[in-house]
Parts: C-alpha cells; structure tokens; sequence
C-alpha cells in the first residue's frame, strides 16, 4: 500500500530544474518507495548490494560510466567517491546545455539513511548542483490522506479559513493515540508486532548507521543513551546532566546528540534572543521527530498509559513541534525560523516563529481547559519586534480569541 506523501510535487518540480536531486531522511520513512513512485522509469540501484558497492569503491569513475543517466542511487554515502564523478558529470551537462540553449537535464536522484555521512559528501562535491530535501515519517496530514495546502502558519485569518476544511476534529485520547502510534509508514501500512518493529528499526539503525561512527564497543551505551534521551524530549538540553546519567563524557554526548540530528531522529530548537551569538549561547531544546519510536524507547505500553503519565505534556508538545516540523520538510520551507524562548524568570514561550521584523509565539497546551483571559506574550516585548496574534495550541475543535491577543488554536490545523 503507497501513501501519497506531501513533498511529492515539490520534487516533481525540482527535477524539472535541477541536474541532481538529494533526498536525505531516517531509514524506513519511505525514501527509496517514493522515489520509485515517481520515477518509475529511471534506472535504479542500491549500494545496500555488496557486489555493487564492492565496484563503486574500486573503480568509481567505471561504476559512473557503466549506468547510463538519468540515474537512482540509494545509500551513496557508502561509496562518497561516486560524488566527485556525479559533479564531473552535471558540469560537463550543463556546459552543453548552455552552449546549445537548452533546458538542464535531471541526471542523479541520490538519497541516503546515513545523513551524518552524506551531508558531509555533498556538502563538499555537490554544493551548488544538486536540490536536497528533508524527508521525515509520515505526519498526520499523510496518514489520513488530507489535501496539504502550504507548511503551518500561524497567521490568525488563515488558521480560520483552513478550519472550515476540517470536518471532525480529533479528541484528546485520539490525539494520544496517534502520538503513540508515530508516522513510521511501514508500521502504519502493515501494522506488525510494535515491540518486534521498533527493536529491529533501533538495531538496524545503530548498526548500519552509527557503528562505524562510534566505538563498537559503545553499542549498548548509545542505545541507554537514546533512551534517556527520549525521556528528554520537548526539554532543554543539559549535556552534563546527560553525561552523569548514562556514564559517558559531555563530549561524546555533545557528538552523539549530533549523530541521532543529522540522522534526522531529533530536530534541536534554539532559543530565541536578540542576536544569533546569544541563541548559540543559550540551551537548545531537544525533539523526537517521531513519537512512535519515542514512546516506544520509553518504555510506553499504550496510548492510555502515556496521557495519564508525567511524560504527558512532553510527548504532547513534541507531538506538535514534530508535525510543524514536517509541514515545512513537506513544502520546502527551511525551519532554521522556528525557536523556542525562556528566561532566567522562567518565562517560557514554547514556540516562537520568526517572520521577516515580527514574531508569532505559540503556547502549546495538552488539555482543554480554559486558559486565563490575561493570558498575553508581554514577555517578548523586550525584542522591539512586533508581536503578532499569539495561539495556544490544544485539542480544541475551533479556533476563537481567548483576547485581542491570543487565540485557540486546534491541533488539527498543522499541515492543511
């Protein structure tokens, strides 16, 4: 069974004006299934084939030569040198096209699970040549095959207009369901045993992906690690706290914590402040991107057991953060706009997103009850930028002022 996944147009678009397209993303969240929906016709191969990585690594530029273009490679960055060949090649492309005014050609789709090996690659062969997108599992618009309409915006009078399209909304303990139930689209098409899935997705991940990064003997301890981590999710990053806890120097937390990032497992949110050096100064927040596999590293046995626990709000606000998240991977839109605020007072705003000289704050609340009506984001008067309409994110089924100045906001409306 194929789900239709949102970003499908802005690829189709991309190969149409690009000689390479590079999709990163975790594994099983449907990279190499997309590709071949919408590229039925190009040749494929896979460097998961020992006999063919075998050939890429001794002779790279025969391995090139050998498949004709346009051309599929999933897990290139298990043979890097492929790259140095790929860029000769688009070069050498565009020169004709330019010499005899023609359109450029799609050549290379390449994609990859091991983005903290492939970022690396491409970012010294390809910069410049090639459109890369962010793939992420399945949000809830894809799930329940919703028309997308453009990534969340916060903008009151559009929240409105995009209410009008739905027509149940989800209760709280649906809400939760689906949180313990995650995007990971094979689990979600075939349904299998969750405990088997998720112990042979972490095994599989840790050793195709992170083994040869770390220590092998570090095996165990980074799977203690991403469980503690996960207990940390929608919490503010402490590497010390971290590095006591699970037994291993604040170094190789800092390391690891980047491993399981540009693997695409969590997205850090930075703090906002007044200029950049101070949001690098500050502590970021730390998300599961997916919070199936989160609930699953915690120990989570159902969705009941987990909205009546203390991880709760956590597993709520990553729930939110992780949809908003996809919403831009799915249309293209960097998130390098989105943080997160507090301060030595312990003012908190949970989301706060920048456009152009104002800013949107988000207070993301798992519950319906009623929020006070002095309720405001007065705290982020301080920037001189104007504050737009603030929202309260919950499981309400209508979006409506709680004053001038903030409004309700139901969860169902990220990803319309």
């Amino acid at each position: 069974m194929y789900i239709k996944r949102n970003i499908e147009n802005k690829i189709i678009e991309a190969s149409k004006q690009f000689a390479s397209i590079t999709i990163y993303g975790p594994r099983q969240v449907g990279k190499s299934t997309l590709i071949a929906k919408l590229f039925p016709n190009i040749n494929y191969v896979t460097l998961d084939d020992i006999e063919l990585r075998d050939y890429a690594l001794r002779d790279p530029k025969g391995f090139i030569n050998y498949y004709s273009h346009p051309l599929i490679i999933d897990e290139i960055q298990k043979a890097p040198m492929l790259l140095e060949y790929i860029k000769i090649e688009i070069d050498e492309m565009k020169k004709k096209c330019l010499d005899n005014n023609e359109k450029i050609k799609l050549l290379y789709i390449i994609s990859g699970s091991n983005q903290y090996e492939l970022q690396e690659a491409i970012t010294e062969s390809l910069a410049g040549r090639t459109c890369i997108f962010n793939m992420s599992s399945l949000s809830f618009n894809e799930i329940k095959e919703r028309k997308s309409f453009s990534n969340f915006d916060p903008e009151i009078s559009i929240l409105k207009e995009k209410s009008k399209l739905v027509k149940k909304y989800r209760s709280r303990k649906e809400i939760f369901e689906d949180i313990m139930l995650g995007g990971m689209p094979e689990y979600i098409a075939l349904k299998p045993d969750r405990d088997m899935f998720f112990k042979s997705y972490i095994s599989t991940y840790i050793e195709k992906d992170v083994k040869k990064i770390i220590n092998t003997s570090k095996e165990t301890t980074f799977m203690n690690f991403m469980k503690y981590v996960a207990l940390r999710t929608a919490c503010q990053l402490d590497y010390n706290e971290i590095s006591k806890s699970v037994g291993i120097d604040a170094r190789t937390v800092k390391n690891w914590v980047s491993i399981l990032e540009t693997s695409g497992i969590i997205k850090i949110i930075h703090p906002y402040a007044s200029n950049i050096s101070d949001r690098i100064i500050k502590s970021p927040k730390l998300y599961f991107m997916d919070t199936g596999l989160c609930s699953y590293l915690c120990g989570m046995p159902s969705a009941e057991i987990l909205e009546k626990s203390t991880f709760a709000g956590a597993f709520y606000e990553t729930y939110v953060v992780s949809e908003i998240i996809k919403s831009y991977y799915n249309n293209y839109q960097n998130v390098d706009n989105i943080y997160y605020y507090r301060d030595k007072n312990q003012y908190e705003v949970d989301l706060i997103i920048e456009s152009f000289d104002s800013i949107y704050p988000i207070e993301i609340k798992k519950g319906i009850n009623p929020v006070s009506k002095n309720k405001k984001f007065s705290v982020l008067n301080k920037f001189k930028k104007t504050i737009n309409i603030g929202l309260v994110i919950d499981s309400s089924d209508k979006v409506f002022p709680i004053n001038d100045e903030v409004y309700y906001c139901p969860i169902d409306l990220i990803g319309l």
